[in-house]
């Protein structure tokens, strides 16, 4: 389940940032919090346009990090909330979750499908 304080930073304007590690290392990329999408079994959906690094890297290990928040919810601490997601990543290039997100981000070319092992609140 989703903790409803990362829905409301998915709401807002923020950056998202996502690690991944393959043969040579740790890399990341960022995409927008705007962007994420929540599938009707709980997985995070996040559009691809490029992510050919994050593709090989996920191929090799499918273990994600994800960071995320906003200035604009309350905290832990006062204003300002973020996350911690870790879980596991797959590309998908046809098919109905695929064809979901397609319908909204017309430009992308495969759909970035997180199954969430966990969501810590940061601050």
């Amino acid at each position: 389940m989703i903790p409803e304080k990362l829905l409301e930073i998915m709401k807002q304007d923020g950056v998202v940032a996502i690690a991944t590690v393959g043969k040579d290392g740790p890399h990341m990329v960022n995409t927008w919090n705007s962007y994420i999408r929540i599938s009707s079994d709980g997985r995070v959906f996040i559009p691809a346009g490029y992510m050919h690094k994050t593709e090989a890297n996920i191929a090799h290990d499918p273990q994600v990090l994800i960071t995320l928040g906003s200035s604009k919810v309350k905290g832990l601490y006062g204003p300002g909330a973020g996350f911690l997601i870790k879980g596991r990543a797959a590309f998908i290039t046809s098919g109905p979750d695929f064809d979901f997100m397609k319908a909204t981000f017309g430009w992308m070319r495969a759909t970035l499908a997180v199954t969430i092992d966990s969501a810590t609140q940061t601050w």
